[in-house]
């Protein structure tokens, strides 16, 4: 008797719906953005973008039939508020993946995401660490790290005049300071001079001092590292008063905010970006995200190349748990395996076909500005640095 009311039991819970669905089986990806705070204007285009491609993916089955859950926090772009939004997700919801707000995160979670979280991480950051595969396997930078982008800058120098004189002008950040010793080597590999090694801060309204140097040294290429916009349009405009005739070089400032700040001096920049951008109209992958913000977000005009790293970042990870899942190991143990595997993986021209070495993916492009349109025009083919 006993036994029958027990059954009797089950099939009643599972038949009033007193019980979890089978059907309802959920994964869960996280992300700590940087929603309020400094990083507020960048996180209005990673936020959505990352958002986006999770949403697309749940569109066309989720992960083999399982659904996305997404849960988002804002860091307010401040590594303890960010580190314990981090934690309160692992906590409360066991993410698999995660997606982080900065490079400052990134590096204070590392040693936990490989000890204690095993979680398939990654993050707006290019960070050279954040890359390497022996200290941080769980971790990945979804397009080449800022020192692969600084090497592919170099090449592109070292070719277009051999022996030229060159200046790095960096803010005294982590952000600022991460290419800066590999550049040093890779000028010396590639027979560059490096004659000159400035410091600005980020958002600097005074750089007469680092230009004038510049000057001095007969500088005929810059590399800005470790900005966004200013204080890169106040080097440009300051060398242009000053008599500086130099070609000005940038990674995470390659974007069209600095092309309006720059106006007619835009076409003074060049620049290195993994990524497609919105006005490439021709690129499949491009044509995509238009589709979709036409369709859900029907008030959006543009998306910053931002926007593009996120959703590139977000079909790495279901990439990744789709092939975890297929081979029985849906776990940040899993989705780590899987990422070893990823080679030629298609994303519509927004990159060449994703091949990953050491959990980055060092391929870019050249862009020049354009002082007509105030967009940024490609000047070569993808380039890979290995």
């Amino acid at each position: 008797m006993k036994e029958k009311f027990v059954l009797g039991l089950v099939v009643f819970i599972f038949c009033f719906g007193l019980a979890p669905s089978l059907q309802a089986e959920e994964v869960v990806v996280g992300a700590v953005m940087p929603l309020t705070g400094r990083g507020a204007l960048a996180g209005s285009h990673f936020a959505p973008g990352f958002r986006d491609s999770l949403a697309l993916a749940n569109e066309q089955g989720g992960i083999n039939g399982k659904k996305i859950k997404y849960v988002e926090e804002d860091g307010t772009y401040t590594v303890n508020v960010a580190v314990a939004a981090f934690k309160r997700i692992m906590s409360q919801h066991q993410a698999i993946a995660m997606y982080g707000e900065s490079t400052g995160l990134g590096k204070a979670i590392a040693p936990e995401i490989k000890d204690r979280y095993k979680v398939l991480y990654t993050s707006t950051s290019f960070s050279s660490e954040l890359a390497d595969t022996a200290n941080n396997p769980y971790m990945f930078v979804p397009g080449p790290t800022y020192s692969e982008q600084f090497g592919i800058l170099l090449q592109y120098v070292a070719k277009e005049k051999p022996g030229a004189k060159v200046a790095f002008l960096y803010s005294d950040t982590e952000f600022g300071r991460d290419p800066i010793a590999y550049g040093r080597e890779e000028c010396k590999r590639l027979g560059l001079e490096l004659v000159a090694e400035e410091i600005a801060a980020m958002g600097a309204v005074d750089v007469t001092s680092q230009v004038l140097d510049m000057k001095r040294k007969n500088v005929e290429y810059c590399l800005l590292q470790g900005y966004v916009v200013t204080p890169v349009d106040l080097v440009i405009k300051t060398a242009n008063d000053y008599g500086l005739k130099c070609k000005f070089m940038g990674t995470w400032s390659t974007i069209k905010w600095l092309m309006q700040k720059l106006g007619p001096l835009a076409d003074q920049y060049y620049g290195v970006s993994p990524y497609s951008f919105w006005w490439m109209d021709n690129v499949p992958g491009i044509q995509k995200i238009k589709e979709y913000n036409k369709k859900h977000h029907p008030d959006v005009d543009f998306r910053a190349v931002y926007y593009m790293q996120a959703w590139i970042a977000g079909h790495i990870i279901v990439e990744c748990m789709r092939r975890a899942d297929k081979a029985g190991n849906l776990t940040g143990d899993g989705c780590a395996q899987a990422l070893q595997t990823i080679k030629d993986f298609d994303v519509g021209g927004i990159m060449p076909p994703i091949t990953f070495k050491n959990n980055s993916i060092p391929v870019a492009r050249m862009y020049r500005g354009n002082s007509k349109t105030l967009e940024l025009d490609p000047i070569s083919d993808w380039l890979s640095l290995r």
